[in-house]
């Protein structure tokens, strides 16, 4: 099939990464997957047209109401994947509520990425919950064997000199919702406590006013360190070298966090190693577990047959 994938194309986001690696899943099965950017469409006309013109047999759009209101009405058949905000925040929007469960009712089937956004989508629209599909995400890392940790210190004014150095990581989209600005209280508190603790927050600038409050808070903060996005082979790089990736977020529809209290259990994990080696051996046995990249693979290859 020739399948079309709309979604937030914004580099270095998770909506971004998400659709990439849902398209390497459908040309794995054979299937012609070509991505296009929501954000570039405005109307059902624009993609209905774009259907027509390139000949789609079908359409995937990740996002309920961002990529789905796109396809309402469509010739072809379509599936819809959760992003997260649109069952978490949109839904309490009159409008986009109105707009998402009509799409849901067009829809083939949905996937949740957990069984809690399945629920919360059932309860919406009761009519729905029997072609909605719950889907871990799979991981897969990619670290790159070339990276260099200590010019990463160095960029990011991270003293290297030191035998004992604890450097946490928080990886998201500088926007509101993803509340980077959360922990850097705390966190500076306990580095003027600590100096070898270290928060480097790592994104791109998608909201440029709240990036400038992002900057002018950091530079206040000792221990904190604004750092622009990497390519994502080096940031699994950076990540396999950091004491521990933190992430924080007003909504959340794609985290796989393991432990969501922070600076008590942190402390824990520095002070005693066997702790940290119990938990990292939980942690890799949970994603290979709930966050297969085959089970996903398959699941997805599997779904996309009801579109024909």
């Amino acid at each position: 099939m020739r399948l079309l994938l709309l979604a937030c194309l914004r580099a270095q986001t998770g909506n971004a990464t998400t659709a990439e690696r849902i398209q390497s899943h459908l040309h794995a099965a054979g299937h012609i997957c070509v991505l296009k950017d929501a954000f570039r469409y405005e109307s059902p006309t624009e993609i209905a047209n774009l259907t027509s013109a390139d000949k789609f047999d079908a359409a995937l759009a990740i996002h309920l109401y961002k990529g789905g209101r796109l396809l309402q009405g469509s010739r072809i058949p379509f599936g819809i994947i959760f992003g997260g905000t649109d069952i978490n925040e949109d839904i309490k929007c009159e409008e986009k509520r109105h707009v998402m469960g009509e799409v849901l009712g067009e829809a083939r089937f949905a996937v949740a990425f957990t069984m809690k956004m399945k629920e919360l989508a059932a309860a919406e629209w009761p009519d729905t919950r029997k072609k909605i599909y719950v889907q871990t995400q799979g991981i897969k890392t990619t670290p790159s064997g070339t990276f260099d940790w200590y010019r990463f210190l160095q960029n990011a004014d991270i003293p290297t000199d030191t035998d004992y150095l604890h450097v946490f990581l928080l990886v998201c989209g500088l926007r509101r919702v993803k509340d980077p600005l959360y922990l850097v209280d705390v966190f500076s508190d306990w580095h003027r406590k600590d100096p070898s603790v270290h928060l480097g927050i790592i994104g791109p600038a998608v909201d440029p006013l709240f990036t400038n409050e992002v900057k002018e808070k950091v530079k206040r903060a000792p221990g904190i360190h604004l750092l622009q996005e990497m390519p994502q082979d080096d940031l699994h790089a950076a990540m396999k070298r950091c004491f521990a990736v933190v992430n924080s977020s007003i909504s959340e529809g794609m985290s796989a966090a393991i432990l969501e209290e922070f600076v008590v259990l942190s402390k824990s994990l520095m002070n005693d190693p066997i702790m940290e080696r119990e938990i990292v051996t939980r942690a890799k046995d949970y994603v290979k577990k709930h966050h297969s990249w085959e089970c996903e693979r398959k699941a997805y290859q599997t779904l996309v047959l009801r579109l024909q």
